[in-house]
């Protein structure tokens, strides 16, 4: 049965049951319709991928060190040549009121009051205009390339009129496998939840195919970028271009090559492809392609500190939240948001103090052994 009506309206407050960012998840149960629950918390197919992301952390130990913490510690990093206080941030979550009522602008409230970088999503249920004039001053805008190339040009003037410094071009998600979950629940998008920014309302509902064409084939040619058109956008680009959804090192090479100006390791939360390898399991060869000075950014699967450390030191230089960000978002809103970003950073500088790292570089430095 469906219902978009929250079981708990969002809090003003943060709650006494969480003590960690993982904590989120399950409270977030209660703020989530089973509907709306299972489509975010859902993968593709038979959530193969989205269960490799998490446990891929489990095969990887921090060993403690004994001497005492270093002095003039920092979670401070510089990419794309800004300064960051720290190494999180938030990914490009969709249609973000389906779980709370001021939806991103809410998300970036917080992602300004903890000098966070926000990606804002092509699909966000606010205008990318309305994000800005609410958001920190380090802002990167996710784009879909959409069928008319004319609509694609409009969003990227936009964005970069609205003073975002990046565009970050998901190449991964042209087309995805359902969410059986969802599905079996019953999902669908209530009507008041549309894609703000698309100027063809129609964008991103599925489109009509003949009978003999491929629907599946027909969406991966409409919707993803040729290389002539992803080439045009990184040489005549303002601002960086980052690609996200990268998981081959061929893949991570030729876009270095191409001259993109960083890539992020990501399967999309096991949303595409069910049975693609987990995004840390192949971080450390693209690492090993790009060299040790290229930009490579990581998500999906990150539920901790120590998972944030685990990213680094395998080779990531920051990492993106996406489902803890909306789990948050719905039990408190920006507080919990903000909220969420601090514990992430206490129990990342945590596994930095016990481990004897004063830098993210020092995390880069350091060797992850085996549990057993």
């Amino acid at each position: 049965m469906n219902t978009h009506t929250p079981h708990h309206s969002p809090l003003d407050y943060i709650p006494a049951e969480i003590a960690c960012a993982r904590d989120y998840v399950s409270l977030a149960q209660r703020f989530i319709p089973a509907d709306i629950l299972a489509f975010i918390s859902g993968g593709s197919g038979q959530d193969i991928t989205l269960h490799n992301n998490e446990t891929a952390f489990h095969r990887w130990a921090i060993t403690p060190r004994v001497m005492p913490a270093p002095e003039n510690a920092t979670t401070a990093i510089q990419l794309f040549g800004k300064q960051l206080r720290h190494p999180l941030l938030l990914a490009p979550v969709a249609y973000q009121t389906l779980v709370h009522p001021q939806g991103e602008l809410a998300t970036a409230y917080a992602a300004k009051s903890t000098d966070t970088c926000m990606l804002a999503s092509t699909l966000s249920s606010v205008t990318l205009e309305q994000i800005a004039q609410r958001s920190t001053a380090e802002r990167w805008f996710q784009l879909y390339f959409q069928p008319r190339q004319e609509n694609t040009n409009a969003l990227i003037q936009r964005a970069i009129a609205a003073g975002y410094q990046a565009i970050v071009v998901t190449l991964d998600a042209a087309i995805q496998a359902p969410s059986l979950r969802a599905v079996r629940a019953g999902f669908k998008r209530p009507e008041t939840v549309k894609a703000a920014n698309l100027i063809d309302p129609g964008s991103d509902t599925p489109r009509h195919h003949s009978s003999c064409e491929s629907r599946i084939f027909s969406s991966r040619r409409e919707n993803a970028p040729t290389l002539q058109q992803l080439q045009q956008l990184i040489d005549e680009s303002p601002v960086p271009v980052i690609i996200k959804g990268v998981l081959h090192p061929e893949d991570a090479g030729l876009l270095q090559q191409s001259g993109a100006a960083g890539i992020i390791v990501s399967n999309h939360g096991g949303r595409t492809l069910d049975g693609a390898p987990a995004s840390l399991s192949v971080l450390p060869a693209i690492r090993a392609t790009v060299g040790d000075q290229y930009p490579l950014l990581f998500d999906s699967g990150i539920r901790s500190g120590s998972d944030v450390f685990k990213a680094i030191a395998l080779g990531a230089d920051a990492v993106l939240i996406g489902r803890l960000q909306l789990y948050a978002l719905s039990v408190a809103g920006a507080l919990g948001v903000a909220h969420m970003i601090k514990l992430l950073r206490e129990e990342l500088e945590l596994c930095m103090a016990m481990s004897g790292c004063a830098t993210l570089a020092d995390i880069r430095a350091t060797e992850l052994h085996k549990p057993f």
